[in-house]
C-alpha cells in the first residue's frame, strides 16, 4: 500500500472517486445498472418526465451519450419513452415501477459500499458539494445544452453531474 500520508489532497480525492466508482459499479451489474443509469433514474424520479435533450442537460452529458444511456434501461425496463405530444421529433422519458426499484436498491448499495457508512457523513458531503460548486459553477454555468462539457453520468469528463448534488 503506497504511503497515502504524503499524498497531495487532489490526488487522494480523484483516487477515491475512482475506487467508490468501481466498487460501485462493481455491485450495480448484479441489480442490472451502471453507474451512468443510476444518475438518469434518479433525477427521472426526483423531476418525473422529460425529454431525453433535457435530461441530458441536467446531468450534463451529451445527448448522444444520454440515448446510449437510456437505450440500455430501455431494455432492461427501467425507463419507457413514448412520443412527445408537442414535439414529435422528441420522446419523453419517465422512470418505470421497475427503475424505481432498481434506484431503491442502488441507495442501499451507496449507503452499504464503505463499510461504516464512510461515504454518507454529512460533513464529507458538505465539502464534496463545496467543491463541486465553487469548479463547476464556471465550466456548467456558461456551456450551453449539450454542447462543450461532456462531464458526467457516464465517466468521461471529471465535471461530473450537476443534478446529483442535493442541498
Amino acid at each position: 500500500m503506497p504511503d497515502l500520508e504524503q499524498w497531495p489532497t487532489g490526488r487522494l480525492l480523484t483516487t477515491a472517486a475512482r475506487l467508490v466508482e468501481h466498487a460501485w459499479n462493481e455491485r450495480l451489474v448484479d441489480i442490472g445498472v451502471t453507474h451512468a443509469g443510476v444518475i438518469a433514474l434518479g433525477v427521472l424520479a426526483d423531476q418525473g418526465a422529460m425529454t431525453q435533450a433535457s435530461l441530458a442537460q441536467i446531468v450534463r452529458v451529451q445527448a448522444q451519450t444520454m440515448g446510449k444511456t437510456l437505450s440500455r434501461l430501455e431494455s432492461r425496463g427501467h425507463v419507457t419513452r413514448v412520443r412527445n405530444d408537442l414535439d414529435r421529433r422528441s420522446h419523453m422519458v419517465s422512470i418505470s415501477p421497475a427503475g424505481r426499484r432498481v434506484l431503491e436498491a442502488s441507495e442501499d448499495i451507496e449507503r452499504t459500499l464503505v463499510p461504516g457508512g464512510g461515504l454518507v457523513s454529512e460533513e464529507l458531503r458538505n465539502h464534496l458539494q463545496t467543491v463541486i460548486r465553487e469548479l463547476g459553477a464556471p465550466r456548467w454555468s456558461s456551456t450551453p445544452a449539450g454542447a462543450g462539457s461532456r462531464g458526467g453520468a457516464d465517466g468521461s469528463d471529471a465535471a461530473g453531474p450537476a443534478a446529483t448534488v442535493p442541498s
